[in-house]
Formats: C-alpha cells, sequence, structure tokens
C-alpha cells in the first residue's frame, strides 16, 4: 500500500504545481489584457487630444509671431494632457469621452469649459487666449501718470555721514588739546 501512496502522493504532487502553474499564466494573461486595455484607453485619450489639437490649429495660426505666451502641446504622461500655456490645459474627463478645459490658479484648479464637443471647447479656448492676449497688452503699456518716480541713490547721506565724522574727530581731538594746555 506505500506504494500506491507513493504513486498517489507523487500524482497529486505534479497536479498541484501544474494547476498552479497554469493559474498563475492565466492570471499573467489577464494582467496583460488589463495593461493592454489601459493602455488603449490612454492612446484613446491622446488621440481625443490630438483632434482637439488639430481643431485649435486656425485660432493659433491668427496669433502673432510676438506673442510667446502660449506653448501648446500634447502630454502623455500618467495623465494625457494638450497644454494651452503654462497654466492652462484640457484633460479628458473621468469617462474619457470628456473635455475638461482647466487652469491652474493660486487657489486651485478651476474649470473654464466642460463639454463632449470640440467646438465648444474650441470656443472656451478661443475666448481664454483673447482674454490673456489683453492682460498682456495691458501689462506692456505703462502710462506717463502710473510710471513710478525714479529712486535716488543714498550717496548724499553717505556723505553727510562722512563729514560729520570728520567733524566730531576734529572736535573731540581740540578739545582734548585745549584740555590739555588748561593742565599745564
Amino acid at each position: 500500500m506505500s506504494d500506491a501512496q507513493n504513486t498517489g502522493s507523487s500524482a497529486a504532487s505534479e497536479a498541484r504545481p501544474t494547476r498552479l502553474r497554469d493559474a498563475l499564466r492565466q492570471a499573467r494573461i489577464e494582467a496583460a489584457d488589463r495593461t493592454g486595455v489601459v493602455v488603449d484607453l490612454r492612446d484613446a485619450e491622446v488621440a481625443r487630444l490630438e483632434i482637439l489639437n488639430e481643431a485649435l490649429d486656425p485660432l493659433f495660426a491668427q496669433v502673432p509671431e510676438q506673442v510667446d505666451l502660449f506653448d501648446r502641446g500634447v502630454s502623455q504622461g500618467e495623465t494625457p494632457r494638450l497644454w494651452i500655456d503654462v497654466v492652462a490645459h484640457v484633460l479628458m474627463g473621468r469617462d474619457k469621452r470628456i473635455y475638461r478645459f482647466v487652469q491652474d490658479t493660486r487657489f486651485g484648479r478651476i474649470v473654464l469649459a466642460e463639454s463632449h464637443d470640440v467646438e465648444i471647447i474650441v470656443k472656451a479656448v478661443t475666448d481664454y487666449v483673447a482674454r490673456r492676449m489683453i492682460e498682456r497688452e495691458h501689462a506692456l503699456v505703462v502710462t506717463p501718470a502710473a510710471a513710478p518716480a525714479p529712486v535716488e541713490k543714498p550717496r548724499r547721506g553717505f556723505w553727510m555721514f562722512v563729514f560729520g565724522f570728520i567733524v566730531g574727530a576734529l572736535a573731540l581731538f581740540a578739545l582734548a588739546l585745549f584740555a590739555s594746555f588748561r593742565d599745564f
């Protein structure tokens, strides 16, 4: 009976690793499928952002070359984004079908527009670009009344200090000289 038990136990020990191997293989296949789905979703996000980027080409063709506020491009990080400038970008919503145009501010992120429709986002980006260009114009124009007065250098105060130091030293020397003549 011991031979029968040995044969049975060796068959059981060979069957378990085979099942574990099969389970591991199946788990690896499932993980690869999930990774493929994630990659496919990310590729779909990037493709949708590229479509929006192409729809914005006519807008940015109208921006004068000397205006260097905007640096448009798609970043393909963990969350793909279409950057409009340093603080504003478009990303896909949680359902991966909705465009979300956001701006980062010192008080947090604000949503400027959100839509499934590319044309609505293009209009929101157009309005944003126009506002930024007007802000730039206002920053560059300085009226003479608002111009700050030139700041004088404190040279006058330095020379007054040197003059006062010399006069004080001479006064102390004269006082010491007077006191020494008085003792004689």
